[in-house]
């Protein structure tokens, strides 16, 4: 199998926050990595803005250094590395003042592609878009990338998307979910729509239940302190987490466009229960003798900051009446792995003995660390001595099934990137999305507020608290193992 790689067309790519973390770890060897595939379009630039002093020449030895850190596998395959610095250009720039503006608006070039990606503290989102409104670098080509969090509730997220709309158009606003632009994640809408064998079954009558994990097995470390104003609620349910389940329930669209899709996300959304406080546990990791807690690496003894949260939801339709989708997120525990299993119901009526026992189909899409899909199905175990029922998985995981090669495939942030320069905006988040997504979040961080309850503590390297165990034990289910 060979995968195509097709070049998108020429452009000048901004990054503001062009020193930051974010752009060293992520968006500048992600797009390395698409140079060295020959997707980056003759002629096209990427420029760093950011408020660190230096010149075109130092931002390159930077660069140079962050894929020598943080891609050296592709460094090593690519002997075009040179030839990448110099599509690198660099201004120093004031988010807030005026000091650098003119000088990017004379090196992005309005004949190109013009995209500017956000990767800034969300608070300079609307001065940015001002800025780039004010020196006539907003024309109907250009486009904003905006990284989360967006908003820290509905009003703010409404507010914020209200000052984008004042100079960009919502066909030019992509707000990024890199949880997206995961290859298993894709191939999540391959599987439903495009095989006849899943989608008739996919609904009440014949899905018991649904597990989403996305579990860490870090701590919040040097994040501390935005971390604490956000907790997992924020941080990873209103976004991550809510367009999982979204790709999970939603409705086949009629086309596969971004506005028929994003229709059909939000349709889930608004068909969501409000979730009760039985339905819900916190927790918050504890120390152990070579690790912090949680409270002592967000530097607050009193903090009553969620890093884990199991929850119970329902979505009030026709397709997922008494299904319930079970959501489970933190920080410390077990193993790093994330995963959504699709458990489907018994069989109706056994026609072995009582000691076969009742078996489950299981289709679990595993995100990371090994992406992959995994069916497991009954078969007799081989040999003599009557009818035995084991399961079994059918596994296929990208690296056995397609190579190490073609398992290589890019990044969340490389195909999302790319994405944006194509004008495709299927992946990426809607404002009115965002807003209904924080509608259905903010009474629970509300009822939180208001009891000011403290999370329940758990050990680090543990499943999380008892009471998430209980949330699905008290329903006769139980939570798959947190393995990777």
């Amino acid at each position: 199998m060979v995968s195509r790689v097709i070049p998108v067309e020429p452009f000048d790519l901004v990054i503001f926050g062009g020193t930051g973390d974010l752009a060293r770890r992520k968006i500048l060897p992600g797009l390395f990595r698409r140079f060295c595939a020959g997707q980056m379009g003759e002629d096209s630039r990427v420029i760093g803005a950011a408020r660190s002093e230096m010149n075109s020449e130092e931002y390159r030895q930077f660069v140079r250094d962050a894929i020598t850190e943080f891609d050296p596998k592709t460094k090593g395959a690519c002997t075009h590395l040179d030839e990448f610095m110099t599509r690198l250009h660099y201004v120093t720039i004031d988010a807030l003042g005026e000091a650098g503006w003119v000088e990017l608006a004379q090196l992005t070039r309005s004949d190109r592609i013009r995209a500017f990606y956000f990767s800034v503290a969300p608070r300079l989102f609307g001065p940015l878009a001002e800025r780039l409104h004010l020196h006539g670098m907003a024309d109907g080509t250009s486009r904003i990338v905006v990284e989360k969090p967006f908003g820290r509730d509905q009003e703010s997220a409404r507010a914020l998307n209200k000052v984008l709309a004042e100079h960009f158009e919502e066909n030019q606003i992509y707000r990024i979910d890199h949880y997206l632009g995961k290859e298993t994640v894709q191939n999540l809408m391959a599987i439903r729509f495009g095989n006849m064998l899943f989608e008739p079954l996919w609904n009440s009558q014949y899905i018991d239940h649904i597990q989403i994990t996305v579990a860490e097995s870090v701590g919040v470390g040097g994040r501390g302190g935005y971390y604490d104003r956000a907790g997992a609620m924020r941080d990873m349910m209103q976004n991550h987490m809510m367009q999982l389940l979204c790709l999970i329930a939603m409705e086949p669209p009629a086309k596969f466009n971004p506005d028929a899709v994003r229709d059909e996300k939000l349709k889930v959304i608004r068909a969501l229960d409000p979730v009760g406080e039985e339905d819900i546990v916190r927790g918050q990791y504890e120390g152990t003798d070579d690790l912090l807690g949680y409270r002592r690496e967000a530097e607050n003894p009193e903090s009553t900051t969620e890093s884990f949260v199991a929850l119970k939801a329902h979505i009030s339709n026709w397709r997922w009446a008494n299904t319930p989708f079970y959501l489970r997120t933190g920080k410390r525990l077990r193993e790093r792995a994330s995963e959504i299993a699709i458990v489907f119901k018994d069989a109706p009526h056994s026609i072995f003995d009582e000691d076969a026992g009742r078996h489950r189909n299981i289709l679990t899409i595993k995100l990371q660390p090994n992406e992959g899909i995994e069916l497991g199905v009954t078969i007799k175990e081989p040999g003599p001595g009557g009818m035995r029922l084991i399961d079994v998985p059918l596994d296929m995981s990208f690296a056995e099934a397609l190579g190490p090669e073609e398992a290589d495939f890019p990044d969340a942030y490389e195909r999302l990137i790319m994405d944006v320069i194509r004008g495709n905006q299927t992946l990426f988040m809607r404002g009115d999305e965002v807003e209904e997504a924080w509608a259905w979040t903010d009474p629970i961080i509300a009822q939180w507020d208001e009891n000011a309850e403290t999370p329940i503590r758990y050990a680090t390297g543990s499943s999380g608290p008892d009471d998430a165990l209980m949330l699905m034990h008290r329903d006769g289910r139980r939570w798959r193992e947190i393995k990777a």
